[in-house]
């Protein structure tokens, strides 16, 4: 393959893409799980959103997933791998809560990922991937208005 990129420069910038596509797949089924559980005065409203943040995620993750794949390696989307490579708390995979809990667990989710990849933009920069980068870029977008969201409705 002979994109431009080393074989090294890809092999480094599809680990934090799939790092990223874990932590996606983690928030997605948490997100899924959460539009399944919560019950709320707010219910009707919250599941709507939900749904349609679950249905972005899922998008998401066949993006960062052909991504992986465009710069030549293999996806691992084997749950084992998931729970290994996610810096979330994995509580997608553990929790049984209804209650707005399940809220205030996604926003920390959303502010996480955030917070964790907003510093692999210049990273992937600096291994010659802007796309890379760029698609970094949309998830943050995305995550910082998920949080922004679910937030809104945490106030009493």
């Amino acid at each position: 393959m002979d994109n431009g990129m080393s074989v090294e420069e890809r092999k480094r910038v599809a680990d934090v893409i799939m790092d990223l596509f874990a932590d996606t797949y983690c928030i997605y089924i948490h997100t899924q799980s959460a539009h399944w559980n919560l019950i709320s005065p707010q219910f009707y409203a919250l599941h709507i959103l939900l749904q349609k943040q679950y249905e972005e995620l899922a998008e998401s993750i066949d993006a960062i997933a052909e991504r992986v794949r465009s710069l030549g390696l293999h996806v691992d989307a084997s749950f084992s791998s998931l729970k290994r490579r996610s810096h979330l708390k994995n509580r997608a995979f553990e929790e049984k809560k209804q209650d707005f809990s399940l809220i205030e667990d996604l926003v920390l989710d959303h502010e996480h990922m955030a917070k964790r990849y907003r510093s692999k933009i210049g990273f992937c920069q600096q291994n010659q991937d802007e796309m890379s980068g760029d698609l970094i870029i949309k998830q943050l977008t995305f995550h910082e208005m998920a949080a922004y969201l679910l937030r809104s409705h945490l106030i009493k």
